[in-house]
C-alpha cells in the first residue's frame, strides 16, 4: 500500500524541506544527530525526523533514499523513534572519498550501538526496509528494491504497542546537503516467521 505522505508528523522539522504526495525532501542543518551516551559520552537528539504512528504488530515499510552527501557522517535513512532514550536507525553514512558506513543503530534505554559495513562512496541511492514482528525489528537494505539484504534484527523493550516509524536525514558536523526519499510503501510483514528451532516454553 501507497504511504499517504499527508498522514505523517513531523518530530523536528528541518527549515527546508518539501512534502508532496510521491516525494520527500529534507535540506539537513549542521549538527543534527540522533545518538545517546555509548563510547563518544555525548547525547545528540535533533535530527529531523517524519514518521506514520501504528499499532499494528506485523508489517514492513519501504522506500529508496537518494542523497548528494559530502562531508563525514551527513546520512539519511529509515527510522523507528520511540522516544529520546530508544529508537532504531539504518542509513547510509558518509566518511570520506572512499568509504560510506551502511548501518543501522539501535538505542535502548538510552544507550546507542553501531553496526556497519563499509561500501564505496561513489553510491548515492538506496533502499531501505523495516519489519516488525510484535516487539522485535528487522533492518534489510537493496540497491534495487527488490533484492533485500539484512542489516539488523533487534528488539526494542519500550515498543509494546502503538509505535512511530519513518524517515530521517541529518548532518552531524558543520554540513548541509539535500536527501530525497520516494517509493514509500507499507505491505504485509515481508519478515516470515521463524521455521527452525521451536520458542522455548515460558
Amino acid at each position: 500500500m501507497k504511504i499517504n505522505t499527508a498522514e505523517m508528523k513531523w518530530t523536528r522539522a528541518p527549515k527546508t524541506y518539501s512534502v508532496t504526495e510521491d516525494r520527500i525532501e529534507i535540506i539537513t542543518e549542521p549538527g543534527t544527530d540522533l545518538w545517546q551516551r555509548t563510547y563518544y559520552h555525548f547525547r545528540n537528539d535533533n535530527a529531523p525526523v517524519l514518521q506514520l504512528e501504528t499499532d499494528e504488530e506485523y508489517f514492513s515499510f519501504s522506500f529508496k533514499t537518494d542523497f548528494d552527501s559530502r562531508v563525514r557522517f551527513d546520512q539519511s535513512g529509515v527510522v523507528l523513534y520511540l522516544d529520546s532514550d530508544n529508537w532504531l536507525k539504518a542509513s547510509m553514512e558518509y566518511e570520506n572519498g572512499q568509504i560510506q558506513r551502511l548501518g543501522s543503530v539501535v538505542t535502548n534505554n538510552g544507550y546507542s550501538d553501531w553496526a556497519s559495513v563499509d561500501v564505496d562512496a561513489s553510491i548515492k541511492s538506496m533502499w531501505f526496509r523495516l519489519s516488525r514482528r510484535s516487539q522485535d525489528f528487522c533492518v534489510e537494505n537493496s540497491a534495487d528494491g527488490v533484492a533485500y539484504k539484512q542489516m539488523r534484527i533487534c528488539h526494542m523493550f519500550n515498543a509494546e504497542k502503538t509505535v512511530s516509524f519513518g524517515i530521517y536525514a541529518c548532518s552531524p558536523e558543520n554540513s548541509a546537503f539535500k536527501a530525497v526519499f520516494t517509493n514509500l510503501e507499507l505491505t504485509e510483514c515481508q519478515w516470515l516467521p521463524h521455521d527452525g528451532q521451536a520458542p522455548d516454553e515460558e
